[in-house]
């Protein structure tokens, strides 16, 4: 499974391709105006020069022609960008428009397999099932990526989207989505860091360094 960041904090996406394990970013206007970023497009477009894989973006209109207007203006911003369109009946439709134009869509707000199919069946990318909002109101949100994978698995050869576990908020979400076999894991910065965080971890290399100062003082491994 690939983890992407869901963030538009140009300073957590540098650090964690760095690290070498983001391949991909998720972002949207919200994200953007936290980071208080003016001129959205440029920060879209420095964000896609550090990311190496694709950076999903949102469109604002909600009707089919403004959709895919927006759509096409953003697909000329970079070659690994993304365009983010709802999944409603709207969405769908401008969709298909789209993917005519080669242009690449990651349907977001996707709460149903119904959702997913018709986006997959519309020829999109990708398809984001939100797992924490849907836990959020008594549901299970894992599950239902679990039944998008399932059903997608029956059709091999003609289903290429890949599932995009969103609206990840903790650890053990990114767990069960790449138990159950989500192609990608879109995740905060904080659920990143939570990932390799262990208090057996610390205990082990705090007690390593304490050994190491009783024995050595604070001469280095290595002159």
């Amino acid at each position: 499974m690939r983890l992407f960041l869901d963030t538009a904090n140009l300073d957590q996406i540098i650090h964690g391709v760095k690290m070498g394990v983001i391949t991909g970013v998720t972002t949207n206007p919200t994200l953007v105006s936290k980071e208080g970023a003016v001129d959205y497009k440029r920060h879209i477009e420095k964000i896609c020069k550090i990311v190496p894989g694709p950076v999903s973006t949102e469109v604002l209109s909600q009707d089919v022609a403004g959709m895919v207007a927006e759509a096409r203006q953003i697909a000329k911003w970079a070659e690994n960008v993304v365009v983010k369109i709802p999944a409603t009946v709207e969405g769908v439709e401008a969709t298909h428009q789209l993917v005519d134009d080669n242009i690449k869509v990651n349907m977001t707000l996707c709460f149903t397999v119904n959702q997913a199919l018709l986006a997959a069946a519309a020829g999109a990318a990708y398809v984001s099932p939100f797992v924490g909002r849907l836990d959020d109101i008594g549901e299970q949100g894992m599950k239902l990526i679990l039944d998008i994978i399932t059903v997608f698995r029956n059709y091999p050869t003609t289903i290429n989207t890949q599932v995009i576990a969103a609206s990840i908020r903790h650890p053990q979400h990114c767990l069960d989505a790449a138990s159950m076999g989500a192609d990608i894991a879109t995740v905060p910065y904080s659920v990143l860091l939570q990932m390799m965080k262990h208090p057996l971890t610390d205990i082990g290399v705090k007690r390593f360094l304490d050994d190491w100062r009783a024995v050595m003082g604070d001469k280095p491994v290595v002159k």
